[in-house]
């Protein structure tokens, strides 16, 4: 975010503390809440969304050196990006081209050769073909033609995206839009290192866990000794960018601000940055920090997901052990405030959504990511958008 407009934003954030006015998304929308339990609409999510829709899958200090490698088994098609031995990321089906056995178990590391475990065929971190044992026994082939099939990947900004089918193509102009992608370039993700992650499965459908994200109405009541403590509830900016969208959070820290010059602000203090970026991602940068987490959805059941909350610092955290071990503490601290906290309630909405005693839940004025998130689901399904409502009505 480039400083004139952190100014700007800051001030937003001011004037609404001093005023009491929060973003207004101009009226109620009601969400029918067969879209968390829908057997059917989870299908399709899964396919538009999810196998037909470029993903990302982590940032480039995934990957800090050549011959590293990380895998993702949440998607239909199992994954194996990699940093080839000349610096560049790839991405490949993770399945030995022989007998279609997963090639890669392990999440991470470093390698420079992959080893099928069945006849041990191995390949390079280019998904080259590079032995075949008794070669001579098995028969002749063209190993140019039975390497690892490789998926459309691009490094952008210190994010990696990838297309898990073999025949789709990223754009991400499209995806992010221009004024995105180049707000984006300037956090200089490529800085990060992986620090930790943490790994939840939820009795909850995805959506709900993206949900839990679109607002701070509720930091004040679930949130009272936590985030609380730490954040405005109630106040933000909020802006939309085509199917994403960027939250501000307001910090409690903001307060100590008003007698700095604006020469000295800085958004990381005021605010914290919550990018939505579609369909399962909130990426929230802080100073030399980033949080991302990633929601996917249970590939059989539309009630549970599995939640992705991962951790990076910036290299001179990295590389102070002290430092280093505080600021895993409070990447932990915070990905379990989302687990006990935020996903406790969205199991909770998850078992009255499967009860089907209540039609619809509601979205206030003042949650105007919900809005936006669901009729973007339902405009990339070709669903009828939710009308905007002066007033809810059961």
């Amino acid at each position: 975010m480039d400083k004139t407009e952190q100014v700007a934003q800051i001030k937003t954030l001011m004037a609404r503390l001093d005023s009491g006015v929060n973003v207004d998304a101009g009226g109620f929308r009601c969400n029918p809440t067969s879209v968390y339990v829908d057997s059917e609409l989870a299908e399709k999510e899964n396919k538009a969304f999810f196998h037909d829709h470029t993903q990302l899958v982590g940032l480039s200090g995934d990957l800090p050196t050549p011959n590293s490698f990380l895998t993702v088994n949440d998607l239909k098609t199992p994954i194996l990006a990699t940093r080839d031995d000349q610096g560049r990321f790839r991405a490949f089906v993770n399945v030995c081209s022989h007998r279609g056995v997963v090639l890669e178990e392990a999440e991470r590391g470093e390698t420079r050769r992959f080893t099928c475990q069945f006849h041990r065929w191995t390949y390079d971190t280019a998904g080259t073909l590079v032995g075949i044992p008794k070669s001579e026994h098995f028969g002749e082939l063209d190993t140019d033609c039975f390497g690892l099939v490789e998926l459309p990947a691009e490094e952008r900004h210190g994010l990696l995206w990838v297309h898990p089918d073999p025949e789709g193509s990223i754009n991400l102009e499209e995806q992010l839009g221009e004024d995105l992608d180049a707000e984006l370039a300037l956090w200089n993700f490529e800085e990060l290192q992986y620090l930790t992650e943490d790994v939840y499965a939820v009795d909850c459908n995805w959506k709900l866990a993206m949900d839990t994200f679109g607002e701070t109405y509720h930091f004040s009541a679930l949130h009272s000794e936590t985030l609380n403590l730490q954040f405005h509830g109630n106040v933000q900016c909020y802006d939309t960018f085509g199917r994403n969208h960027r939250m501000l959070l307001c910090k409690r820290d903001i307060d100590g601000m008003r007698d700095q010059p604006e020469s000295e602000w800085d958004i990381t203090t005021a605010a914290l940055p919550v990018y939505w970026l579609f369909p399962n991602v909130q990426l929230m940068p802080g100073a030399g920090i980033l949080f991302l987490v990633r929601a996917y959805p249970d590939k059989e059941r539309p009630g549970k997901h599995v939640s992705r909350v991962h951790f990076y610092v910036r290299s001179e955290i990295f590389e102070d052990i002290e430092i280093k071990e505080i600021v895993k503490e409070v990447g932990r601290t915070f990905a379990e405030i989302i687990r006990d906290e935020d996903y406790l309630m969205s199991a909770s909405q998850q078992r009255s959504a499967e009860s089907g005693a209540i039609k619809y839940s509601i979205f206030g004025r003042n949650e105007p990511a919900l809005h936006h998130y669901h009729n973007t689901y339902r405009k990339m399904l070709g669903m009828e958008l939710l009308p905007l409502l002066e007033t809810p009505d059961r």
